[in-house]
């Protein structure tokens, strides 16, 4: 799930995956850095979900997909569009 907060020109995204699934450490890999694993991982909730937050510019496109442990990737479902593999956000 993504979560979306606008502000001027930069938009906070949300990313938000189940607690369980999959099981062990999970980032988000994309454009906004430079595809690099670790960068940005997620986090518990206290609602049981795990979650990681990015500001970036608003009115951009980017490409991204979640990578889990074991050379895992897997994609947004809600995604605003897909290229290919890659999940795409729009800010």
């Amino acid at each position: 799930m993504l979560e979306r907060s606008r502000r001027k020109q930069r938009t906070k995204i949300t990313f938000v995956i189940p607690a369980d699934q999959p099981c062990g450490q999970v980032s988000v890999v994309g454009d906004f850095n430079d595809w690099q694993p670790g960068t940005h991982p997620f986090v518990s909730r206290p609602d049981g979900t795990r979650s990681v937050s990015v500001t970036l510019p608003s009115e951009q496109r980017y490409g991204f997909r979640y990578l889990a442990h074991g050379d895992y990737w897997f994609d947004e479902e809600h995604a605003d569009d897909r290229d290919g593999q890659n999940s795409i956000l729009h800010t």
